[in-house]
């Protein structure tokens, strides 16, 4: 009987604890409680220095506005900057048009325009003032604005660390830890570290990837060269301390045990 009640106390305490290690590896664990639509807002990324820019302008009649596009050829194709295994695919491999250069003071040079500030504006900010400005010389232009040089960087406890080319222009937090292929089990899911450089000060934001709120927070859709680093857990740094060689010690000293304990009896 007290063997029975041993093993059913141990069973208990072995669900137990399985399921609450299961819980802590889910994300937005109280997603309920948090306003979902915060999630699917489709927000467009601030422009950051050394932004690259593919930047088109259409009208009914494209010889008008081949000024604004460098009088640029259709038959010209530019390969996306810095192209690797880690760029993320998109509805084009290819990205075709003129390009500009966020410059240091947070400047581009347009064609006929002038110099256009991007400070604080957002690909559809920019795109706006574009078509406004350009509408003075062309009837209902359009404007179509690409950022082909968008990069993260995931690093630490993940399956892919390493920098990711998001063709979009456009990430979040989760995004990038898909990208990466997850977290590992060892990764710290409440404390996760985001780097984020603005005009050369680095700021350091720390979220719970377990808390949904924190699809609020400012650091939730990713800038420009964000770097996310995500630290190894108890578990692993617990690991990290043995020494290697601990199972094989083990193992001799279980078979030295035996050997004796054969030898006594």
């Amino acid at each position: 009987m007290n063997k029975i009640i041993l093993v059913a106390v141990l069973s208990f305490l072995l669900v137990s604890c399985t399921t609450a290690r299961v819980d802590s590896l889910n994300y937005l664990n109280n997603l309920e409680s948090v306003a979902t639509e915060k999630a699917l807002e489709n927000k467009n990324p601030s422009l950051q220095i050394g932004d690259e820019l593919i930047i088109i302008v259409n009208a009914r009649d494209q010889d008008v506005v081949k000024p604004f596009n460098k009088n640029y050829s259709s038959s010209a194709i530019i390969q996306e900057s810095g192209a690797s295994k880690n760029t993320i695919p998109s509805a084009q491999q290819n990205f075709v048009g003129p390009t500009y250069v966020v410059d240091s003071n947070n400047q581009i040079d347009f064609p006929l325009i002038g110099t256009v500030d991007t400070k604080g504006k957002t690909i559809l900010d920019l795109k706006n003032e574009l078509e406004k400005k350009i509408s003075t010389y062309v009837k209902n232009p359009t404007v179509n604005i690409r950022i082909t040089n968008f990069r993260i960087t995931v690093l630490g406890e993940v399956s892919r660390p390493g920098d990711y080319t998001v063709a979009s222009g456009k990430a979040t937090v989760l995004n990038a830890l898909g990208l990466a292929g997850d977290l590992t089990i060892y990764g710290n899911r409440d404390d996760v570290l985001i780097l984020r450089t603005v005009d050369g000060v680095v700021t350091k934001k720390r979220i719970d990837v377990q808390d949904a709120n924190f699809i609020n927070s400012d650091f939730y859709e990713l800038k420009q060269n964000d770097v996310i680093l995500v630290s190894a857990n108890k578990t692993k740094q617990k690991t990290a301390k043995l020494d290697p060689n601990t199972p094989i010690y083990i193992s001799v000293a279980g078979i030295l045990v035996t050997i004796i304990a054969l030898i006594f009896r």
